[in-house]
């Protein structure tokens, strides 16, 4: 469909703004967290990481069949970006989607019942690992096909629009899918009605397996792809939630004020290969492990409550324990939740009028 220039009922907008770079002050130094954030952002992130190692478990197990890509590393992107989020706003992404599920406040034993295609999976069993949805938390999943969550994220935006409502929506997408033509179609739309979106470019290097650097050109600048579009853009340090945190609310500040898009390049990077299947023998072990000992956003969080007297070594170990007794009882469930029966497999594919 060709966009036309009214994207609202009687209204027209035009305008073009440039992409920025980052405030190098603010990356460096972003505002820091008091000690409820601080715990928070430890509790949700060791949640997600939990999660994600128990259910490698039960994939190597032969619990969990088809792909399972896993979001350990990553976890300060969506942990940062939900603490900014308002309840209202949208939240759509790609398959990598265990860790929105879990922070749009999806049950953790429907989350992983849905791994091992269980009846009281949050999809019925019938989406697995790739298209996982939470309708209550506005959630609209998980999607399987590469940069197709995008154009979708713009209709949820485009719909807050037109209806005048107060919502923002947050499109995630990895920075493999930022070659996809859809994804600047979606530019385009966005910007020339000035939708409130977000789009969040999680960038973990590897795509599938390929370096980004012998797969995108001007691959250091990903920010800067909506330019052509006058989408103002942000690089941001997507291993420190609080820099996660407070980019994403001063883009959800710029989009409701009427502004239009944006896009926030999240630099992060994942441990483990792109899915199960992935032996991630394209980068070395000793480029996982710095990765890990000087970057890992979880060990961040813990070191500064210990520095600020805000926690101790035990409490910390509490957290951890609450959280693996949650993912524990969320994998018994799993294994032994009942089978969808054979004619669930023709329910929920047509509309019922």
């Amino acid at each position: 469909m060709a966009a036309s220039t009214s994207g609202k009922k009687g209204g027209k907008s035009t305008g073009t703004r440039g992409a920025r770079k980052r405030d190098t002050a603010k990356a460096n130094h972003p505002p820091a967290f008091g000690r409820e954030e601080e715990l928070r952002a430890l509790r949700d992130m060791l949640l997600v990481r939990r999660f994600e190692e128990k259910a490698g478990q039960l994939y190597g197990m032969g619990h969990i069949g088809g792909f399972l890509h896993l979001y350990i590393g990553q976890e300060a992107v969506a942990t940062g970006v939900f603490m900014a989020r308002r309840e209202q706003d949208d939240v759509i992404t790609s398959y990598r989607c265990h860790a929105q599920e879990l922070l749009a406040g999806a049950d953790p034993k429907a989350v992983m019942a849905e791994l091992t295609g269980r009846l009281p999976g949050v999809s019925k069993g019938k989406g697995g690992s790739m298209h996982m949805f939470h309708v209550a938390g506005h959630f609209w999943g998980g999607h399987g096909i590469v940069g197709a969550q995008v154009p979708l994220g713009t209709g949820l935006a485009f719909a807050a629009h037109y209806n005048g409502e107060d919502r923002a929506c947050f499109a995630f997408f990895g920075e493999g899918a930022a070659n996809q033509g859809q994804v600047y179609e979606s530019f385009n739309m966005a910007a020339l009605w000035k939708l409130p979106v977000i789009y969040v470019i999680e960038n973990n290097r590897y795509a599938m397996g390929t370096e980004i650097h012998r797969a995108s050109a001007k691959a250091e600048e990903l920010f800067m792809r909506g330019a052509a579009f006058g989408i103002p853009g942000e690089q941001v340090d997507g291993m420190d939630v609080r820099a996660v945190k407070d980019a994403a609310e001063r883009a959800l500040q710029h989009v409701l004020a009427g502004n239009g898009p944006i896009i926030l390049e999240m630099q992060t990077y994942r441990y483990r290969g792109h899915s199960m299947s992935d032996p991630a023998k394209y980068r070395s072990r000793e480029e996982v492990q710095k990765m890990r000992e000087g970057h890992d956003p979880i060990e961040q969080v813990k070191r500064r409550l210990l520095e600020a007297g805000w926690a101790t070594e035990e409490d910390i170990k509490a957290v951890d324990a609450e959280v693996r007794k949650v993912v524990a009882e969320a994998a018994d469930f799993a294994i032994s939740a009942e089978l969808p029966p054979e004619e669930e497999l023709w329910r929920d594919v047509y509309a019922e009028f």
